[in-house]
């Protein structure tokens, strides 16, 4: 055998498989001889076919069947010594008349190669890290809400600001009939928000559903409708009111501060608000988190210049799929992906560099954290090394949870390198203007 590469350019190359008749012939006639021991052929004893009448029969398919197993292994075996960095798959070069008959056969693979590149993480502009604090109106808002939450029920007969409601929603050309309760605050606009104000117990409101509510979506949930349906929406509605009840806010006191956190953790309001802000800080990190490793991303896709064998990944993506693809489908595909697949060769090429790689022992602790984490959400505070460990065992058997947790564990060590080694500003800013700020809402 002979294998040969010849480069067609930095990012295409195309290699050649030569095979002789003394790479198959042994393991071709040991097949075609076990086949004449078990074949059962009419007129023949078993084991008694004769050889030729059983190449007749098997030998091509034989033939084929090795030589395709012997190229596979010698081509995964090529590229690993030639230690080539290649992209996507070889893909074998159309041949369309192959002698089966002859002793030796050419075959060609087009292959891509990946480019070589620098990563520069500081570039001239600084990308902003955000630290989203909880202000004391979030903090106030928030135990108005427990207040609420837990406070008593007081029935009305008449509708005023801050009351929840409940009646029935009727449209029947649309098939609406829904018995709910709303809260005013989530109506929108005056208009809306004056029909409900004054009426009583048993009065009918007209509604329409168009601007009914602040968020669109709110009609899925009071009218029982789905997305697609409450998006297009426009139609008038009667709403019946069957009750009215104004929530009377809970007193803050231990009995409410046992019920939020277990007995004692919190004994005043002043550190009923410290808690509550320091458990929404700690959510927000994540959300800052996940900003700063989507900005990096970004500006490492857009920063780190260099080019792909795109012919070839296009005639790839045509092979990959389980339907296959013609050439503008498959260009297509290309260019929705492109932006993907360079983020991977450049965190790919990060984490080798910079010895980011998962092992084995850092992905049982971190299970065992995760672990250690839902346990304690049910109360099981001090479990033993031995219940820990054996539930680690349990998950990492399992290859999809073992593959979710390591890009998980990756995800976060990009993201402490990433606050490391890049050029970054801090800005801090509570939630309403981070949500403003990022998402233009």
């Amino acid at each position: 055998m002979n294998i040969t590469r010849e480069n067609k350019d930095a990012l295409n190359a195309v290699v050649k498989i030569d095979i002789e008749k003394t790479d198959y012939a042994e393991k071709v006639e040991k097949i075609l001889t076990d086949y004449r021991k078990s074949a059962n052929i009419p007129g023949f004893r078993k084991g008694q076919v004769p050889m030729g009448l059983v190449k007749k029969q098997y030998g091509k398919a034989v033939l084929v069947d090795e030589v395709n197993k012997l190229l596979q292994e010698s081509l995964g075996k090529y590229l690993n010594d030639e230690k080539l960095d290649v992209l996507g798959n070889p893909l074998p070069k159309a041949q369309d008349n192959i002698d089966w008959d002859a002793d030796a056969f050419s075959f060609e693979f087009e292959i891509g190669l990946s480019p070589e590149f620098d990563i520069k993480l500081k570039g001239r502009k600084a990308i902003t890290q955000y630290t989203i604090v909880a202000d004391n109106k979030m903090v106030d808002d928030q135990i108005k809400n427990i207040q609420k939450q837990y406070g008593q029920l007081i029935s009305k007969t008449e509708v005023t600001e801050g009351d929840e409601v409940t009646g029935v929603f009727f449209n029947d050309e649309a098939g609406i009939e829904s018995t709910t309760t709303i809260t005013l605050d989530k109506l929108k606009g005056k208009a809306n928000l004056k029909k409900f104000i004054g009426a009583k117990v048993g009065d009918i409101i007209t509604v329409k559903t168009k601007g009914l509510f602040k968020d669109t979506h709110d009609l899925m949930t009071y009218l029982k409708v789905d997305h697609d349906a409450a998006h297009g929406l426009d139609v008038q509605l009667t709403f019946t009111i069957n009750e009215v009840n104004e929530r009377g806010l809970a007193d803050l006191d231990q009995e409410l501060f046992d019920k939020l956190f277990g007995k004692d953790v919190v004994k005043t309001v002043t550190e009923l608000k410290e808690k509550i802000k320091a458990d929404a800080e700690k959510q927000f990190v994540q959300q800052s988190d996940q900003k700063l490793l989507n900005d990096v991303t970004e500006y490492l896709v857009d920063h780190t210049k260099f080019d792909l064998p795109a012919e070839f990944l296009q005639k790839w993506l045509q092979t990959v799929g389980e339907e296959p693809m013609d050439e503008a489908q498959a260009k297509e595909e290309y260019e929705k992906s492109e932006k993907s697949m360079r983020y991977q060769l450049i965190e790919s090429k990060l984490i080798v560099d910079n010895n980011l790689q998962v092992n084995f022992e850092e992905l049982k602790a971190y299970a065992a954290e995760m672990i250690k984490g839902q346990m304690a959400q049910f109360g099981q505070l001090n479990p033993s090394d031995k219940e820990v460990e054996d539930i680690v065992a349990r998950v990492l058997s399992n290859q999809d949870e073992v593959k979710r947790m390591s890009e998980q564990l990756t995800s976060q060590k990009l993201l402490t390198f990433y606050k490391e080694n890049a050029k970054l500003k801090s800005k801090e800013l509570n939630y309403d203007a981070f949500v403003k700020e990022v998402y233009g809402k």
